[in-house]
């Protein structure tokens, strides 16, 4: 996968899966244009950096190329409660991070993505618990639900200029996930739950964003790739 050259938006990079992606890329060559709440703590040197609160109302990303290659939106929430005990502001706030965010990014960030030419690309991300019916996940499976309608609808609506997938991973070992893998038993229930046997890593997520975003995913748009140790489609 060869990104050298290319301008890559990321928001929400500052730790996590997003700051995994943003090394990756810009490992690779890429320049990189990345937007968080907080300033990310190992800045790639080809990265240029802006703050932005994605539950502001109107927030605006700034500071871009006129030619974008691919926009990667990465802000998530992890909310597990009761369906009884969720209350509307929770609810809202699921969908303001997880959908109504990725909506504004990808309104602001479209008309940079058709500049960039056939092979521009825009990722979002989902949860194995939009296919998979987990307890205590009404919330963000709701929001991820959008999300992955969100891609499809795109998908066809921006073809052929631009292509749109998601990722829909597993529990991962990121600061976000930190409170559900507090102690060593609790990371080695969440290994067992899996064929793999391990938890996933940003990595392991990261990886495949950047196939996404590349050359070699010409023909793949649409699409709501799982990448989660087999967790959502095996029983072992």
């Amino acid at each position: 996968m060869q990104f050298q050259g290319k301008n890559f938006a990321i928001v929400g990079a500052s730790s996590g899966i997003g700051a995994e992606i943003a090394r990756l890329l810009s490992e690779q060559g890429a320049f990189l244009f990345t937007y968080s709440r907080r300033a990310p703590a190992h800045l790639p040197s080809t990265a240029h950096w802006e703050p932005v609160d994605v539950t502001e109302e109107n927030f605006q990303i700034s500071g871009l190329p006129d030619a974008l290659h691919g926009v990667v939106y990465c802000p998530g929430s992890i909310n597990l409660k009761p369906f009884g005990r969720i209350s509307a502001t929770d609810f809202r706030k699921e969908m303001e991070i997880n959908a109504v965010g990725a909506f504004r990014v990808l309104q602001q960030t479209f008309p940079r993505l058709k500049a960039a030419g056939p092979g521009s690309s825009a990722l979002l991300f989902s949860t194995v618990a939009v296919q998979t019916g987990m307890p205590f996940h009404s919330g963000i499976a709701a929001a991820k639900g959008a999300v992955e309608g969100l891609v499809r609808a795109l998908a066809a609506e921006w073809a052929p200029a631009v292509r749109i997938n998601a990722i829909a991973p597993t529990l991962t070992d990121t600061p976000l996930a930190a409170p559900l893998l507090s102690s060593e038993e609790k990371r080695q229930n969440a290994a067992q739950r899996h064929p793999l046997r391990r938890i996933a890593t940003p990595t392991d997520i990261a990886q495949t964003a950047c196939f996404l975003l590349s050359d070699e995913a010409q023909f793949i748009t649409g699409q709501i790739w799982s990448v989660d140790g087999g967790f959502g489609r095996l029983k072992t």
